[in-house]
């Protein structure tokens, strides 16, 4: 299918939302641009489950209504974004992947989807997840399977997926997503793509349709964030997302902008594997990263960081105990046989807890908290892997229990930053195996704007990977790389 309305899905919202502010484009044309991309391409790549084009181009209309009748534009006024489908949009089905949900229509916004669109943001879709989003990749019976759009058999990661590559592809420039062991850094990774999950309290989280409250340590440590093609409309988007909501009492109102802190900022890097077989690329991608924040002026020092392995392990033994404890019994009611086996494979990796163990471990947990609160008061980033191999085959985790270990092993420094609440940011820096590949930098408590700002500086240098892949499928919306 040929795609209508010109180049305007190519910008970012930094971009779209200066054109509309200044007239110089009005969100209807925007919308049209981003709504023809999405009709040309989504169908190969389903990573949109639900379009709202007709909805969206009439939301366009009042917006640039009332741009006409004088109306201040927000930060967000007329750019299009996507909503997982595992929180709430009022009127729409809150799925989660389940077929057993495909008609939990909710009745209000999630608190995220209340700022986006008070902030002027028009949804355009609604993105894929794996069932109950518990898999590093993206498929359910309910929706089907999200194609990464660097090549078919490449896993577009899970479980913000859908979110991912529709970021990539050109669906619009800002993209929810949530994280409790890496669901918006693995589709990042994998998709090259950026994000930041935010500290815990950062942005507000509620989902009115759920039915009770999570566990303790799932509500400590799972965040709402955004997946975008450029930094910079991470930070836009996320600024907006940190308002705050009093169906939250665990929301923050702290400052999105710190105190400028002396320069040169210390930056304390690491390649450490922990006996994981690292693959060289990954190893390469840290080194040119810390090049690239040295040349600007970041002071980098390669020290030992504490242990990142613990805090991972802990989430294995801790979490997964939770969540069998929560979810155990409609995993088995109303999951697929693969979501079954992989959970199962879940409990096996780690060393359950019993409700002794769990108190005692979450009680430990604060030792972890400490020891890095204070490795932060000295260095207030840290440069380090986020996967440790590239990026998987889609349905890795389906082939056994030796598979999914070795992913999660990989992925250590993803689960363990989970463990810790602390914000952390994956951008793209380039290639490993020729797949898309990025550095992980960790900050500290509410420090998303450090975190960022050296995340702008590795995309200023090694550019945008988006435009490398649209350059590469030239037009057909098809990649080879990595198929």
């Amino acid at each position: 299918m040929m795609e209508t309305g010109g180049d305007f899905w190519k910008l970012s919202a930094v971009e779209l939302a200066s054109l509309i502010r200044e007239r110089k484009a009005s969100s209807v044309e925007i919308m049209e641009s981003v709504l023809g991309r999405i009709a040309a391409h989504n169908g190969e790549f389903n990573a949109i489950v639900l379009e709202c084009g007709e909805t969206a181009l009439q939301e366009a209309m009042r917006m640039d209504r009332a741009l006409d009748s004088g109306t201040v534009a927000g930060p967000l006024h007329g750019v299009p974004v996507t909503i997982k489908v595992n929180v709430d949009v009022a009127g729409q089905a809150t799925t989660n992947g389940l077929p057993a949900c495909s008609e939990l229509i909710a009745s209000e916004h999630s608190p995220v989807v209340n700022n986006l669109l008070e902030a002027g943001a028009i949804i355009v879709g609604r993105t894929n997840t794996p069932e109950f989003s518990m898999r590093l990749t993206t498929d359910n019976p309910l929706h089907g399977r999200t194609i990464n759009p660097w090549g078919k058999n490449i896993s577009p990661g899970g479980s913000s997926g859908g979110a991912a590559a529709a970021a990539v592809m050109g669906f619009g420039p800002i993209h929810h997503g949530n994280d409790i062991g890496g669901s918006l850094r693995v589709p990042s990774f994998a998709c090259g793509v950026a994000t930041v999950k935010p500290t815990f309290g950062r942005v507000p989280a509620h989902v009115p349709s759920s039915i009770g409250e999570r566990g303790i340590l799932a509500q400590l440590i799972a965040v709402q964030g955004v997946i975008c093609r450029e930094v910079r409309d991470v930070r836009l988007a996320t600024r907006e997302l940190a308002r705050g909501d009093p169906r939250d009492p665990w929301w923050m109102p702290v400052p999105f902008d710190g105190p400028r802190l002396d320069e040169p900022i210390p930056v304390a890097v690491t390649s450490e594997s922990y006996g994981y077989p690292a693959h060289p690329d990954i190893i390469d991608a840290i080194d040119r990263a810390a090049g690239i924040l040295d040349d600007a002026g970041y002071r980098v020092e390669r020290v030992t960081i504490p242990p990142m392995n613990e805090p991972a392990k802990a989430w294995f033994d801790v979490l997964i105990s939770e969540l069998s404890w929560h979810y155990g019994q409609s995993i088995q009611k109303v999951g697929s046989d693969t979501i079954k086996q992989i959970f199962g494979h879940y409990e096996r990796i780690g060393k359950p807890v019993d409700a002794v163990g769990y108190r005692r471990s979450i009680g430990e947990r604060t030792t972890f908290l400490r020891d890095w609160n204070m490795f932060l008061d000295r260095f207030p980033l840290v440069l380090c892997p986020f996967l440790l191999r590239p990026t998987h085959p889609w349905d890795r985790d389906a082939q056994g229990f030796e598979e999914v270990k070795d992913l999660f092993s990989s992925a250590l420094y993803s689960t363990g930053v989970n463990y810790l609440s602390l914000p952390a940011g994956v951008v793209p820096i380039g290639f490993a195996g020729e797949l898309p590949a990025g550095v992980q930098v960790i900050g500290r408590r509410f420090r998303e704007d450090l975190i960022l700002d050296a995340m702008e500086t590795i995309e200023r240098s090694v550019g945008v990977l988006s435009r490398e892949l649209w350059a590469r499928q030239g037009g057909s919306g098809s990649c080879e790389v990595g198929t």
